[in-house]
């Protein structure tokens, strides 16, 4: 069984930053998609971001319209990590961050594909 544990939300001005962390336990491999979802108030919970393993070499990362240029997403497969920088914040990035998996290498933004969850860190943005 695989856990999954978010930190590093928390509150901040706009246009500044923070960077979430998302630890993963159990065994998961390292050939599968993680990414991160966010979800506000009476909204539906988004992608924000995922990455995928190459089939070659290295991952390849999908990003919302509304964080590209601002967000990156990364990972640490030995450390079994996954990290969302967020620099320039928005007001409406304010919402519950949620790292999520699945075991499967492509990535979707479909939140029903995602078996493994966590159990979200708050983002606030004012």
């Amino acid at each position: 069984d695989v856990q999954l544990v978010e930190s590093g939300g928390g509150s901040v001005q706009a246009g500044g930053s923070l960077r979430l962390s998302c630890a993963a336990s159990g065994y998961i491999g390292s050939n599968y998609c993680m990414g991160w979802f966010r979800q506000a108030p009476g909204k539906e919970r988004e992608r924000v971001a995922t990455l995928s393993p190459a089939y070659s070499s290295g991952n390849y990362a999908v990003y919302a319209d509304s964080v590209k240029g601002r967000f990156t997403i990364s990972r640490d497969t030995a450390k079994m990590m996954v990290y969302l920088q967020m620099n320039e914040l928005k007001p409406e990035d304010t919402a519950v961050y949620y790292c999520a998996g699945r075991t499967v290498r492509g990535c979707t933004a479909t939140v029903s594909q995602y078996p493994y969850w966590g159990q979200g860190t708050q983002v606030t943005v004012s």
